[in-house]
């Protein structure tokens, strides 16, 4: 799944979903070693739990960060949004 983000320097997030868990995370652009350690901390998962935890982490004065980002996406996920 691919997510293009909103308000962050990340440009794009893409996961993917097996059993109800994240796998293969990677966010393209963003601070490197702040997204390749969010990515390996969800990996594994539950998306659930990752949302519980993400959803509303916000970046400096931004309204949103990497991690909400990711959370919004697997929100979306969980809608049954179609991806690009």
């Amino acid at each position: 799944m691919q997510y293009k983000t909103h308000g962050v320097c990340t440009r794009r997030i893409t996961f993917d979903v097996k059993d109800h868990k994240l796998t293969n995370v990677h966010f393209e652009g963003g601070c490197a070693g702040n997204t390749q350690g969010v990515a390996r901390l969800v990996e594994g998962m539950d998306i659930d739990e990752a949302i519980r935890r993400l959803d509303g982490i916000r970046c400096g004065f931004k309204p949103t960060s990497c991690p909400d980002q990711l959370a919004q996406a697997l929100k979306e996920y969980e809608a049954g949004v179609n991806y690009s």
